[in-house]
């Protein structure tokens, strides 16, 4: 059985998000944002590793908060750099040597769906890195600095990326170790690999999978998991992390 390691990024400023509380861990439903985007992997037979990058600044707030979780669902913590590049090149570095695939999602993705990770892993072992994705159906504009619409963008082709975004660890690792060398207006892991010689291939996701950006995100995102289906926990369930993990607020200074 391939082996994956998913590292979730969770060190950004939230700086758009206008709250006192970062948006991986305010509250969704009863659970952190950043643990519902972890727990659909943890559980999975091909997830041999789970890595979640935080800010140094959040460690001790993190730690104190979501411990019991941390031990429970055998998630380990990287230190955030000053950009999302960085923070993940941190996470590679804790790689165990079984992980031959990398998963790299937004920790501010709460509403994925195992179908959905069952199919981009099931595209990457064939294709060797593989992305979600969902066609643009909106019309684009180009507009100039003054917001007038210069020209209408065709969409013919035109494809949004989302997360996870998945890759034999092999490319990865060698697509970071030249990231100063491919150009710094690369904006995602898959352009970064592109850039490095690596096809990638696209696997279509679902408008559900929504990142978190705004209040309003906040919102809609609850509004699509009470609309989905409710998976049976597997297991038992770690005695202090019950309440943070399903349906509390778990527990805190």
């Amino acid at each position: 059985m391939a082996r994956f390691a998913v590292i979730l990024p969770a060190a950004g400023k939230s700086s758009r998000f206008r709250d006192k509380e970062k948006k991986p861990f305010v509250n969704l439903d009863g659970r952190a944002v950043w643990l519902r985007a972890a727990e659909l992997f943890v559980a999975r037979d091909d997830v041999c590793q789970c890595i979640i990058v935080i800010a140094k600044d959040d460690q001790e707030m993190f730690r104190r908060r979501y411990g019991p979780n941390l031990a429970f669902m055998n998630v380990q913590i990287a230190d955030g750099g000053a950009e999302r590049f960085e923070s993940v090149a941190n996470a590679l570095a804790l790689l165990r040597p079984e992980a031959k695939f990398v998963a790299i999602h937004d920790a501010v993705r709460p509403c994925l769906t195992s179908t959905l990770i069952d199919a981009v892993f099931a595209e990457a072992k064939k294709a060797g890195a593989a992305v979600l994705a969902i066609p643009v159906s909106d019309t684009l504009k180009e507009v100039d600095e003054h917001k007038r619409v210069v020209k209408t963008v065709s969409r013919q082709r035109l494809w949004q990326a989302q997360t996870p975004q998945v890759f034999r660890r092999d490319w990865l690792e060698e697509a970071y170790a030249k990231r100063s060398q491919l150009g710094h207006e690369i904006t995602d892991d898959a352009q970064l690999v592109e850039a490095a010689g690596h096809p990638v291939q696209v696997v279509e996701g679902s408008a559900s999978n929504l990142k978190i950006t705004t209040k309003a995100d906040l919102q809609l995102a609850e509004a699509i998991l009470k609309a989905q289906p409710k998976p049976k926990p597997a297991g038992s369930v770690h005695p202090f992390a019950e309440e943070e993990m399903w349906g509390g607020r778990g527990p805190r200074s």
